[in-house]
């Protein structure tokens, strides 16, 4: 691996760190409440609930977007793998035991995208949506956390070089 290749993946793993963190952030705010779909209509007369979903919903596709269309192909290139499609990037990671489920990632880049451009049509389905993705959190987390060892273990430098990990899961923070 070259200097460059190096900077590049401590590049990409710090802006994908702060990513995860906003995201956690917002997450553990959003488990506080219950969510259904009376909470979704209340988001009307509640901008600063609905502008928490709506960074929730930009978060989730911004990290989910970054370690899969940004991360992983700088890695599998580092590692001198051809350039390869989303799925069989997936498929990759999954063999590496990077990604517990090519399914679940799957299913949270098709509620990313139900959650952007269905936005609140049906409040109950918005709601059983945006639960879900909360818990799909934790998948964009552990994948971060893997990728990040991974390249620690494989490219050495230690954890001073790399940055830190994430926690697997969030936690609802008390009100």
């Amino acid at each position: 691996m070259t200097a460059s290749d190096r900077e590049r993946l401590v590049w990409l793993l710090e802006v994908a760190q702060r990513e995860g963190r906003h995201l956690l952030a917002t997450t553990e705010r959003l488990l506080q409440e219950d969510i259904d779909a009376d909470w979704v209509r209340r988001l009307d007369s509640e901008p600063i609930l609905a502008e928490r979903v709506d960074a929730f919903v930009a978060r989730f596709g911004r990290f989910q977007d970054h370690l899969g269309n940004k991360l992983v192909p700088s890695l599998f290139g580092v590692m001198l793998e051809p350039a390869a499609a989303m799925l069989d990037n997936l498929n990759r990671l999954e063999k590496l035991r990077l990604l517990s489920s090519v399914m679940d990632w799957v299913e949270a880049r098709n509620l990313r995208n139900r959650l952007v451009h269905e936005y609140m049509q049906d409040p109950s389905e918005f709601a059983q949506g945006l639960v879900r993705a909360l818990h799909l959190v934790g998948l964009l987390l552990r994948t971060y956390n893997a990728v990040n060892r991974y390249i620690r273990d494989r490219f050495g430098g230690g954890k001073d070089v790399w940055p830190s990990l994430l926690p697997d899961e969030p936690r609802p923070t008390t009100p």
